[in-house]
C-alpha cells in the first residue's frame, strides 16, 4: 500500500482510533476489537510501552485489512523507526519539518500537529497530508469552520477530547476525519478485558461520522 492509498483509506474511514495505554501487553487485542467495530485505521502512540513491537505485530497479523500508524512522534529518527516497523502513517502533536521530510522520503502519510491558523498553513505548505488540530476540544467545531473559510484546501483532523457528541459536528464543520482516543479506547476497559464495549464504541463512532457525511447506515 503506497502513501496515496493509505491517505485514501484514512479519508474513507473518517475515524482514526488512537490507542494510548500504560502497557503494551494487550495492544493486539485492542486492535482486533476496533477492527470488529468497523474501524480500519489505528494509531499506536509511542508513549505506550512496546508500541514499536505492537506496530510490527499488528501490521503482520492484519495486513491490508487495517492501516496501522504511529503517534506522538516528535522527530524524524523516531518516525523512521516506526515506518520501518510497519507504520503507514505518522502523527505528531507538534510541527516538525524534518519529520514531514522523513515521512515523504519513506512513503508514509504524515499528520503533524498544529493549533493556530499560521501553524496549520505552515504544516500544509511543508507537505502535510493532513493536519492534526490539537487539542480540538478547547477550540470546538466552530473553529474549524472559521479556519477553513480562508483555507479551504487544508485537510483538518481534530484530535483531543473528541467524543460521540462532538464527532459529527466536527465533520459537519469541515474536518475530513476525527481522531478519537480514550473516548473509544478507555484504559479502564482494556484493564478489565472488556473488548466488547470497545467494539460497540467503534461502531458508534463509525455511525456518527457516516451520518454527518450523509452516508446511509450500514446493514
Amino acid at each position: 500500500m503506497n502513501r496515496h492509498e493509505t491517505l485514501r483509506r484514512i479519508l474513507d474511514s473518517g475515524v482514526v482510533a488512537v490507542v494510548r495505554l500504560p502497557s503494551g501487553e494487550q495492544l493486539l487485542d485492542v486492535a482486533a476489537a476496533i477492527e470488529a467495530g468497523g474501524l480500519g485505521v489505528i494509531e499506536f502512540t509511542m508513549t505506550t510501552p512496546g508500541a514499536t513491537e505492537a506496530i510490527a505485530a499488528a501490521s503482520a497479523a492484519m495486513g491490508d485489512r487495517v492501516v496501522i500508524g504511529a503517534g506522538t512522534i516528535l522527530d524524524g529518527a523516531t518516525a523512521r523507526m516506526a515506518i520501518n516497523a510497519g507504520a503507514r502513517f505518522i502523527v505528531a502533536p507538534t510541527l516538525s519539518r524534518k519529520t514531514i521530510e522523513v515521512c515523504h522520503r519513506y512513503g508514509a502519510v504524515v499528520i503533524p500537529g498544529a493549533y493556530t491558523p499560521t501553524e496549520i498553513l505552515k504544516a500544509w505548505e511543508w507537505g502535510a497530508d493532513l493536519v492534526k488540530v490539537f487539542p480540538a476540544a478547547s477550540l470546538g467545531p466552530r473553529y474549524f469552520k472559521d479556519v477553513l473559510a480562508p483555507l479551504p484546501q487544508v485537510r483538518l483532523v481534530p484530535t483531543g477530547g473528541v467524543d460521540l457528541e462532538t464527532a459529527g459536528s466536527f465533520i459537519a464543520a469541515g474536518a475530513v476525519a476525527v481522531a478519537v482516543g480514550s473516548n473509544l479506547v478507555d484504559p479502564k476497559l482494556v484493564a478489565a478485558g472488556d473488548f466488547d464495549t470497545i467494539t460497540e464504541r467503534a461502531r458508534a463512532f463509525h455511525a456518527v461520522v457516516d451520518t454527518a457525511r450523509g452516508v446511509p447506515p450500514r446493514r
